[in-house]
């Protein structure tokens, strides 16, 4: 018979930790004011960690007080506290840990080769924080790549963008996309998207990495083309060529044929005369179309900023719910109307395709924050009008971190002064009440010059943020709220 007493080793090791007489390593990190020393054991640091111990072994003791000094200026001090019990103790207590520490957490543990600790986080977002993951999808989906070490993760994106694409295709950090991101995205027979359209995408992200070359085609020499295929030269063997109909080709591909091998751009005309005739280049199978269940209401990924829980709710304030709804039982479908990654971030914009629309949801993604910001307007948007429009039925709300139990919403207080069209529709686009969410830009531009603004309430119930500072935004949408049939 075998006894382990593993709680009370974990409760000595952690005791440990704070020894501060036997010590004989200083692991520095964090960056200026942040920075913070903690102490440490070599002998437990190099058993526990492969990533230690060759750190260990690459520095050289410090003549000043016989100590080994591990600077790391990349890892907060906060996430490395984490680690160092768990290093100690092998205990990760997340109950009272936010969501966005226990990402980075994953991604530290990761980076410190603590496998275990990282693939055990991995799996757990996957299967308790899809919710957080959706709505953070295009940061999560840029970083996993970084390292191409979280698989699972990188499975479940995929899974999601093959079906929704145009959550990545069409974000306004596309063409930063990492590489390898990209690869594993053309690679997926079940991406549901044209094959000319993926083309187009993939010509954008690889001129957008090059920003020397001409903007006109017509001025681009032959170093031109090289410098472009050598940028695409690991995506260009994932298009399947072979299934871009034939004006595709001759609109599309030709004005590019440079980039390709002769002996592809060969077989692909003789493929546009003699489809028939055999070629020498490899014909990749055409890309599967996904079966929909017609009696079954799609959950899809329809935003870039909320999810599907964020619409529930949303959908129970409209209602005047006591409860949120369920996904199951949420009444109303959010049709996009705006997306300003797509769109474009002009105010103007904003009146010219809102126009006409009543019964809508504007939300944000606040720059620097992971806070969503958003209103509901039961009227139509009117850029003829110039007055203050009255409703008691128009809100505004916002999740700090996109967390749904972090929410707070406002309904309207002075149904006169609900909301402004302002006269200035170039500079002024959504505004509810005096400025309690409002969206401006004296650039043209919402994410740029930081005038966007949520006031101290003064016609709804309650402030929105803890600060009147104006912000820029990452991103917004704009939703036509409608009832299912």
């Amino acid at each position: 018979m075998t006894f382990k007493f593993l709680e009370k080793l974990s409760q000595d090791f952690s005791e440990l930790l704070n020894d501060k007489e036997e010590y004989n390593v200083i692991i520095e990190v964090g960056q200026e004011q942040n920075k913070k020393s903690f102490t440490a054991h070599s002998a437990v640091l190099r058993y526990r960690s492969s990533y230690f111990n060759k750190e260990l072994t690459n520095t050289i003791l410090n003549d000043d007080n016989n100590n080994k000094i591990i600077t790391n200026p990349n890892i907060s001090a906060r996430i490395f506290e984490i680690i160092l019990k768990y290093i100690y103790g092998g205990i990760i207590d997340t109950e009272n840990m936010d969501t966005k520490t226990m990402y980075n957490l994953m991604v530290v543990a990761n980076e410190l080769e603590f496998k275990e600790l990282s693939e055990k986080l991995e799996n757990h977002f996957i299967e308790s924080n899809t919710s957080w993951l959706r709505t953070h999808f295009t940061f999560i989906y840029h970083s996993i790549f970084k390292n191409n070490k979280f698989q699972n993760l990188e499975n479940f994106c995929n899974d999601i963008v093959v079906k929704n694409p145009s959550i990545i295709f069409e974000s306004a950090e596309f063409t930063s996309l990492h590489e390898s991101a990209l690869i594993s995205i053309l690679k997926r027979d079940d991406l549901q998207m044209k094959e000319s359209e993926i083309w187009d995408y993939l010509i954008q992200w690889g001129t957008a990495r090059n920003p020397t070359l001409p903007k006109k085609l017509e001025k681009w020499s032959d170093e031109n083309f090289m410098t472009l295929k050598t940028t695409l030269q690991q995506c260009l063997p994932l298009i399947r060529y072979f299934h871009i109909s034939n004006p595709d080709v001759m609109d599309k591909i030709k004005p590019y044929k440079k980039i390709l091998d002769k002996q592809l751009w060969n077989d692909l005309k003789q493929h546009l005369i003699l489809p028939g005739r055999p070629i020498k280049s490899i014909i990749l199978p055409t890309r599967l179309a996904l079966k929909q269940e017609l009696s079954t209401r799609v959950i899809e990924l329809f935003s870039t900023i909320i999810n599907e829980e964020h619409a529930s709710m949303i959908s129970s304030w409209i209602n005047h719910q006591p409860s949120n709804y369920y996904l199951r039982n949420n009444p109303y479908e959010f049709q996009l109307i705006l997306r300003g990654s797509k769109d474009g971030f002009a105010p103007r914009t904003f009146w010219d395709i809102c126009d006409g629309h009543d019964n809508t949801i504007v939300v944000t993604k606040v720059e620097g924050t992971d806070e969503i910001i958003g209103g509901f307007n039961p009227l139509a948007w009117d850029k003829t009008k110039e007055d203050w429009m009255s409703t008691n039925t128009s809100f505004i709300f916002s999740f700090k971190d996109g967390d749904l139990h972090n929410s707070i919403l406002s309904r309207v207080r002075k149904v006169n002064n609900a909301l402004r069209y302002s006269l200035n529709k170039d500079k002024y686009g959504p505004k509810f009440g005096n400025n309690e969410f409002m969206m401006k830009s004296d650039v043209s531009d919402f994410t740029y010059d930081k005038k966007n603004q949520c006031c101290l309430s003064k016609f709804y119930e309650k402030s929105i943020r803890t600060t009147k500072d104006g912000f820029s935004i990452i991103d917004y949408e704009v939703f036509k709220v409608k009832k299912f049939i």
